[in-house]
């Protein structure tokens, strides 16, 4: 895993935060139970219940892992100190389709908080990447897969 600064904002950090908690705690009980129970059933050699619940354990073990060091290298964003005529991470940008005239509107956060349900794109993603330094009011056109998107910046917030 890269050693560099993972950018999140306090909500995305708390979300973190309380996954790490429940998994440590709640879920790891949960699992220990299942392992004991299909340990209970007999000879563990050939106990596919037993295989699944220690491949679960394993699972969850990594996945505490990965959140332990996301959070120790987790820097939050203080949006009230960032510039509101630039796409930073962070921001929420007002679009419009330079083809469809069709107003969009997206919040770069880091990929440990992207989620396209609620509009939140990663500064990683094509998008992101294309928007991110751009000023109010420029027109950004972004190379995706599928072609290219040409969009307008409408607003900058935080």
């Amino acid at each position: 895993m890269a050693s560099g600064d993972i950018y999140l904002t306090r909500e995305g950090y708390e979300k973190l935060a309380q996954e790490l908690e429940f998994l440590k705690t709640t879920k790891r009980r949960e699992l220990s139970k299942a392992v004991g129970e299909a340990r209970a059933h007999g000879d563990i050699s050939e106990n596919a219940e037993y295989d699944a619940a220690k491949d679960a354990q394993g699972m969850n073990e990594k996945r505490i892992a990965e959140l332990e060091i996301k959070l120790s290298r987790a820097r939050i964003i203080e949006n009230e100190k960032m510039s509101v005529d630039e796409v930073l991470i962070g921001a929420k940008v007002l679009l419009k389709d330079q083809d469809t005239d069709e107003e969009l509107e997206y919040i770069l956060v880091s990929e440990e908080e992207a989620d396209y349900e609620q509009n939140k794109i990663s500064v990683s993603s094509p998008v992101g990447k294309g928007l991110l330094g751009h000023k109010l009011g420029a027109t950004v056109e972004v190379k995706i897969p599928a072609g290219l998107l040409k969009y307008k910046i409408l607003k900058i917030s935080r």
